[in-house]
């Protein structure tokens, strides 16, 4: 099958472009490379933005596109809801014009557990209504509307995975990165981490390899119109974390305490178990066992 990947070069992506190659599939990747340089040899590449046109000359011949190209910066998002707005609703609609055009069978979106604001149930249900609380939640919410709209109208297939707190290899610690890489390049370089709050403000920390399994079931037959929650649906706090990576990385667990930040959830979690069902998918990997897979990996690429 011949797939394309946006944003095929960045974390998430570039790990699926690997797990895709090595199931027989033909990829193509289109990524502007602002946020990632993972380019896998065995791969068409295209450097486009995603809201350029000439992403339709990528998409040529494609049978799905799993679309992870976005703007993933909460704060940026704040900021500048335009330029948000424009990357990730804009960019979202290229994309599904590139599949109208070219008999796409189906797209696979990459969407967050900020669509889901403040949480009244947790863990999560799929069937929880959307209420983003940000420009970016907003966008995230927008692109699965006009998903919906392009099925009804078009007969493009869509399945929309909802990401919990994704880590693993190639996880960039800077900028808005995921906690995991940030508490992993601090205390295997000997640097101070601080914990915001009293440390035990939770998330649902789901492996790499492990999401982009569920890309790569998606890209199949099953999920068609659905929308799914790929977590654990397990809450590790702040506090528990640092002390599994310290473990993983043999150093000691001392971090430093700050105000809590304005605005952060004080906890979240998402239910995967209609995945199972949905996609035959399931979470594999233990957290313990997984972040020693990624300690190990950021310490063997120093």
């Amino acid at each position: 099958m011949r797939i394309l990947v946006t944003g095929g070069a960045g974390f998430i992506g570039s790990n699926l472009v690997d797990r895709l190659l090595a199931d027989g599939h033909e990829v193509v990747v289109a990524d502007d490379l602002s946020s990632g340089s993972n380019r896998a040899p065995r791969a068409e590449f295209h450097q486009l933005d995603v809201r350029d046109p000439a992403l339709a000359e990528a998409a040529g011949g494609a049978e799905v596109i799993c679309h992870l190209a976005a703007q993933i910066s909460v704060r940026a998002s704040v900021a500048d809801p335009l330029t948000d707005a424009r990357v990730n609703v804009e960019g979202t609609l290229n994309v599904l014009e590139a599949a109208r055009v070219n008999k796409v069978r189906k797209v696979v979106f990459a969407s967050s557990v900020a669509r889901y604001g403040r949480p009244q149930t947790i863990p999560v249900p799929g069937n929880t209504p959307a209420q983003p609380m940000s420009p970016y939640a907003a966008s995230k919410v927008s692109a699965e509307a006009y998903l919906s709209a392009y099925r009804a109208l078009y007969g493009i297939e869509y399945t929309t995975l909802v990401l919990s707190n994704v880590f693993g290899p190639r996880q960039s610690p800077g900028g808005e990165a995921g906690v995991v890489a940030i508490f992993t390049d601090a205390l295997l370089g000997g640097r101070p981490t601080v914990l915001y709050g009293d440390g035990s403000q939770t998330r649902d920390y789901v492996y790499v390899d492990d999401v982009v399994d569920a890309f790569a079931r998606a890209c199949g037959p099953r999920g068609d119109g659905g929308t799914f929650n790929i977590g654990t649906g397990a809450q590790t706090s702040d506090r528990a974390l640092h002390s599994l990576i310290a473990a993983a990385a043999g150093v000691p667990d001392e971090p430093s305490l700050a105000p809590a930040r304005l605005g952060d959830l004080p906890a979240m979690a998402v239910d995967p178990r209609p995945a199972f069902d949905g996609l035959g998918w399931r979470p594999e990997h233990d957290l313990a066992s997984a972040l020693k897979l990624t300690v190990d990996w950021v310490r063997n690429s120093q």
